[in-house]
């Protein structure tokens, strides 16, 4: 049903329209009425009805100052005016504004049902073209998804039909980024960035199509909007080539299922994860578990992902060669991840590819790469144990000395000597909070103390290393609750 409104400052006028029109036969609910312009506007913003009829000679705001406010505000509302005003004028400056009908005054029952009626077929014609154009946009948007997802998966066949639906917009894509995401996450189109959701059966996806190549700015966006959602997005490298889609998407897919083992939140890219893990070679479920269980300082989860192989050699018979390659490839890996450490190295010579042919029967070869594996495990996380907060220590430094640079956390981890994805996991155990946390707090604490020492708000944006005034104030004010202006107005007086 639909609602309408009623403003007459005449007190017959609004109970004879009360009376003498039967709202319910015209499937109409009179949701309300009022005598004066500044209540009539109150009382439409409460109500938000699709119909609206109004005088126009009222106190506190005249009805055409009224149907513009309204239609400010909500555009598709159908307005009817009525005034004793039998004026050219008025009519003229009525429809101008957006009125859909006008009525002379003194009123007829017969003219306000005619004009009900009109009303009645304009607002149904309206929501029928509303309803096909929206049906029309889903339909073109699952169409979108779906060869989108075609694309993704390696369909390559789908790409003229994918720039087809992309239609003038191909020409200014700069590149294309996948993200896998451990839950649905949704994100705001941006002028340099526009987001499609796509899920593939259980998987949540999102495609980035970039304007321009992707800036810290963005990256910083996504990582704020997961955590605080408690979620972990994997991203894949951005491609320039379409073709190049179901790479990013692989890549978004690993680091996705590497953050999740390492229990990390917000956006982990897949050049994040360090050369043992990237590298063109592919490595087995085993061996990146093994890389990562090291990293995190998991003893007990490394051991667990050891346990099936060494049973699998004790109860299939395998050839010895086959067994020495297999055990001498995962030490040798085990010594590589222990490298990722700063300062790590060994003391004593390690060569087990020539130890290991020196052990003869199975349980004396399980035997000595259990003892291998343990000894390299101790020293790995006494290792880690040592330096972590050193290693903490010089990143927050780095920021400190930094603050106005580009400060992502690959950059952060390449001064301090490690991979982004081991700094990250060792940043959240030292300090409790995950890298963009820390980062964020620590800029918006020094914004605030620079806003209350005098500074300009386009000063201190730049200086604690936002390129825009924009994205500087919106994170300003999810973490104070007033933009950087409102903030030296209303804290700035009372704090100084």
């Amino acid at each position: 049903m639909l609602k309408a409104l009623v403003f007459d400052d005449e007190y017959i006028v609004l109970e004879g329209l009360r009376r003498m029109i039967d709202w319910e036969a015209f499937g109409i609910e009179l949701a309300g009425m009022a005598g004066d312009g500044p209540a009539a506007l109150e009382l439409f913003l409460r109500v938000r009805p699709q119909l609206v009829l109004t005088d126009i000679n009222m106190p506190g705001m005249d009805g055409l100052q009224l149907i513009r406010s309204i239609l400010d505000v909500a555009p598709d509302t159908y307005c009817i005016v009525f005034s004793g005003y039998n004026e050219y004028e008025y009519v003229k400056r009525a429809i101008q504004i957006g009125v859909s009908d006008y009525l002379e005054k003194p009123l007829e029952v017969e003219n306000i049902e005619e004009a009900l009626k009109k009303a009645i077929g304009q607002i149904q014609k309206r929501n029928e073209t509303q309803a096909i154009k929206q049906s029309y946009e889903e339909s073109r948007n699952v169409l979108f998804e779906k060869i989108t997802l075609e694309l993704i998966l390696g369909k390559t066949q789908a790409l003229p039909k994918w720039k087809d639906q992309l239609g003038l917009h191909a020409d200014s894509i700069a590149g294309l980024t996948v993200l896998a995401c451990s839950e649905e996450i949704t994100l705001d189109n941006r002028p340099d960035c526009h987001f499609v959701s796509i899920r593939n059966g259980e998987e949540h996806l999102v495609l980035l199509l970039h304007r321009i190549l992707p800036t810290q700015e963005l990256w910083e966006e996504i990582d704020q909007e997961a955590e605080k959602r408690s979620l972990t997005v994997g991203s894949g490298r951005t491609k320039a080539d379409p073709h190049q889609l179901a790479d990013s998407y692989q890549e978004a897919r690993r680091a996705l299922r590497c953050a999740r083992f390492l229990h990390q939140l917000g956006r982990v890219g897949f050049e994040d994860l360090g050369e043992l893990i990237t590298s063109p070679e592919p490595l087995s479920e085993r061996e990146e578990a093994i890389i990562l269980c090291l990293r995190a300082g998991n003893y007990s989860g490394l051991m667990e992902h050891l346990q099936p192989f060494m049973d699998w050699i004790q109860s299939e018979l395998v050839a010895p060669e086959v067994v020495e390659r297999e055990m001498v490839k995962l030490l040798y890996l085990a010594l590589e991840a222990v490298k990722e450490s700063p300062s790590s190295s060994r003391n004593e010579p390690f060569a087990p590819h020539i130890e290991i042919r020196n052990i003869h029967g199975r349980d004396q070869m399980l035997a000595w790469f259990r003892g291998q594996f343990e000894r390299i495990v101790h020293s790995a996380l006494e290792l880690r144990e040592n330096t972590k907060y050193s290693a903490v220590e010089q990143a927050q430094l780095y920021i400190e000395n930094n603050l106005s640079q580009d400060l992502s956390l690959q950059e952060v981890a390449r001064h301090v000597g490690m991979n982004p994805s081991y700094l990250s996991v060792l940043f959240k155990e030292v300090t409790g909070e995950t890298y963009i946390k820390f980062l964020t707090r620590f800029r918006m604490e020094l914004a605030k103390k620079w806003l209350l020492e005098g500074m300009k708000v386009s000063e201190v944006s730049e200086k604690v290393g936002y390129l825009t005034y924009r994205h500087f104030s919106e994170v300003f004010k999810k973490h104070t609750g007033l933009s950087p202006g409102q903030f030296k107005d209303r804290v700035g007086p009372t704090e100084r």
